[in-house]
């Protein structure tokens, strides 16, 4: 049977809540399923026809039988509503802590990149007993990020952004899964994602770097000459980018919307869509220029225009603290790196400098 496991492995810090919440629901339907069974073969031999009960009597059920299932009922759903949504709210709220991770689908791979500047493809490495969080976009069509042994799934969408973050707390080496049919070659779209201890964490982030997104970012973002728009000074032709990340952009038309990875998104690739106020809409399009790779490299960058960036340090669990003492302080990835608003006159046109397979 170890060869036939019933569930994958639990190695996050949300995975016994599912595997619990599930567990349950098959508990209460089985339990459901095997009483009515019961009742009903209770039921066929006892009012089975008869010599002496030919005719048919109708009978008024008991009131309390009629408040029996309708209490219970409602007391088992509602349960179920509060454990569900204990479990979904768990699940959707990124800790504060999280390590920055950005994931690409495209047919039919996984590209994962670090805030460090560390890309890999159909692999991830992550440390154990740090949350992790990861922005999700789909270079074509909609794939679905599946960490079986997490328990965390969510699915991946051309044109914007999505999240998803857990917290793994065994090492070791685990699936990775595209669980929505996205071509001729889904079932080859898998990878391996690598638990590992903080310490050896910090050695794999110190090699092969070719700098921060950010740094990356903000290459691109004055080779295309945007901070000649974006000038972050009174009287520029494009907004204010400095600290904008995450608070409310009023727009032209009345409304307000808040800065955040999509907003960023579109006023990069569809600048005319929310005209920040006080700006003309000045700024082309960049909508099939610029691919998913660099997008996140100047988004990276954005967000960090204008922040006070704290001093870095290493990725060490409180279990781990103990046996690593001496442990070397490399820079990990922990910087949150994500963008900001760009709409406004700029003429920006990001490169397209991918590593693709």
């Amino acid at each position: 049977m170890n060869d036939f496991p019933l569930f994958p492995e639990s190695a996050s810090s949300v995975a016994p809540l599912v595997d619990g919440l599930y567990l349950a629901l098959v508990a209460i339907t089985g339990s459901v399923s095997l009483l009515i069974w019961i009742v009903i073969f209770y039921f066929a031999i006892k009012y089975r026809r008869r010599p002496d009960n030919e005719l048919a009597q109708e009978q008024e059920p008991p009131a309390a039988l009629e408040m029996t299932w309708i209490v219970l009922p409602t007391i088992i759903f509602m349960g179920i509503f509060v454990a569900g949504a204990v479990v979904f709210f768990r699940m959707s709220r990124t800790p504060a802590n999280a390590i920055e991770v950005y994931a690409t689908g495209r047919q039919w791979m996984w590209k994962f990149q670090h805030a460090s500047g560390q890309r890999e493809i159909n692999a991830l490495h992550v440390p154990v007993g740090r949350p992790v969080k990861i922005t999700l976009a789909s270079e074509d069509v909609i794939h679905s990020l599946w960490f079986p042994a997490f328990r965390v799934k969510t699915d991946v969408l051309p044109n914007r952004f999505r999240t998803m973050w857990f917290e793994a707390t065994k090492t070791g080496r685990y699936h990775i899964f595209c669980a929505e049919y996205c071509g001729t070659m889904h079932s080859g779209m898998i990878g391996w994602v690598e638990v590992m201890e903080p310490v050896e964490y910090q050695r794999w982030l110190a090699g092969g770097s070719e700098g921060s997104l950010a740094s990356q970012g903000e290459k691109l973002f004055e080779k295309y000459a945007c901070n000649t728009c974006h000038t972050n000074t009174s009287g520029a032709r494009g907004p204010n980018l400095a600290g904008l990340f995450g608070k409310t952009r009023q727009l032209t038309n009345g409304s307000q919307v808040v800065a955040d990875e999509n907003y960023i998104r579109e006023s990069i690739l569809n600048p005319q869509a929310k005209i920040a106020a006080g700006f003309q809409p000045l700024m082309p399009t960049f909508q099939g220029q610029v691919n998913e790779d660099d997008l996140i490299r100047l988004l990276a960058y954005v967000r960090t225009i204008g922040v006070d960036q704290p001093v870095s340090t290493p990725v060490e669990s409180a279990q781990s603290a103990q046996q690593s003492s001496g442990a070397p302080t490399t820079t990990g990835a922990t910087t949150s790196t994500a963008p900001a608003a760009t709409t406004g006159a700029t003429g920006t046109q990001p490169a397209a400098t991918t590593t693709n397979q």
